[in-house]
């Protein structure tokens, strides 16, 4: 099976699996509850702002409720997408579906260009075949991400998403 990781295994270490990475969720789950303590305390910060009287103060302290609320949103989005994705590869996984990390890379990580261009050729001949199925969909995803293009890698991710639920 096929690790998302983008380090290759070391000296025969087995790679890590598609949606193991307990550190980075952690890390996750840290910076989001932050956000909410610091959320929280700004909230209530406009809160006194409004309380105090005036046209002025209260269009600030509206205006900070609302900036936090669209980031603890956008917040929301990034995790809830973070979430949809890795159930994906775990599902991709089970099949045997995921596909292998083995592209070419610098000694620094980057992946070979002219490699993860031919991978991308492939996957987006997949897509053509079958354009409806989500598999195809995100294998692009991960090609357009491997190719260095993580605009339409986001894309092609949310279509995946969207196709899969469809499915059930």
């Amino acid at each position: 099976m096929a690790s998302t990781d983008p380090r290759p295994a070391v000296d025969g270490e087995q790679a890590p699996r598609a949606g193991s990475s307990t550190g980075a969720k952690l890390w996750v789950l840290f910076v989001a509850a932050l956000t909410l303590f610091f959320a929280f305390f700004v909230v209530r910060a406009a809160v006194v702002f409004i309380a105090a009287g005036g046209l002025l103060p209260a269009v600030i302290g509206v205006a900070v409720i609302l900036v936090v609320l669209v980031g603890l949103g956008l917040l929301g989005r990034e995790m809830l997408f973070g979430l949809q994705t890795e159930r994906l590869a775990r599902t991709l996984e089970a099949e045997g579906g995921l596909p292998a990390d083995d592209l070419p890379r610098s000694p620094g990580g980057r992946i070979d260009r002219d490699a993860a261009d031919a991978a991308f050729a492939e996957a987006a001949d997949e897509v053509r075949a079958a354009p409806e199925d989500w598999r195809a969909r995100y294998r692009l995803s991960l090609a357009y991400d491997a190719a260095g293009d993580r605009r339409r890698a986001r894309e092609a991710a949310r279509r995946a998403i969207s196709l899969a639920s469809r499915r059930g």
